[in-house]
């Protein structure tokens, strides 16, 4: 398998709170709900970089095209992690998902490998990490 991951899914419980918490509160792009007219169809998405989307999802809906059983989220199954360049950033970062509604699970600060970086949940639970890596440059 060569390594093409183009969307990452995130199953939500309220299609349009999650929009508004990407869309109005973390300012990604996006068309809206699209899919409406199909049953189970109604998803939205968001350009982040280099092809890569970000989808929000009806978890119902994911549960019925999968044939899985909807089951108790889990936020430590999985985290986002979204890199920037400063610990400013992070900072502003964490700041504007307090804003947006997110719950911060873990304030920023110094990690124990010399970065500095904090957590935040988002409507439906999912953690995100927002961290500035002194080893990595992230391209505009």
């Amino acid at each position: 398998m060569k390594p093409r991951i183009t969307v990452i899914t995130l199953g939500v419980d309220n299609l349009e709170k999650s929009l508004a918490f990407y869309r109005d509160g973390l300012g990604l792009a996006t068309e809206g709900i699209v899919g409406r007219e199909f049953e189970h169809g109604a998803v939205v998405f968001f350009d982040l970089q280099s092809g890569l989307k970000l989808a929000l999802w009806p978890r119902d809906d994911i549960a019925h095209d999968t044939k899985i059983s909807k089951t108790p989220c889990s936020p430590t199954e999985c985290t986002i992690g979204h890199n920037v360049n400063s610990k400013k950033e992070v900072d502003a970062v964490m700041e504007q998902a307090k804003r947006a509604g997110a719950k911060i699970i873990k304030a920023a600060e110094k990690t124990f490998w010399g970065g500095y970086g904090g957590y935040f949940q988002d409507p439906d639970g999912h953690l995100w990490e927002v961290v500035w890596n002194p080893e990595f440059e992230i391209k505009e």
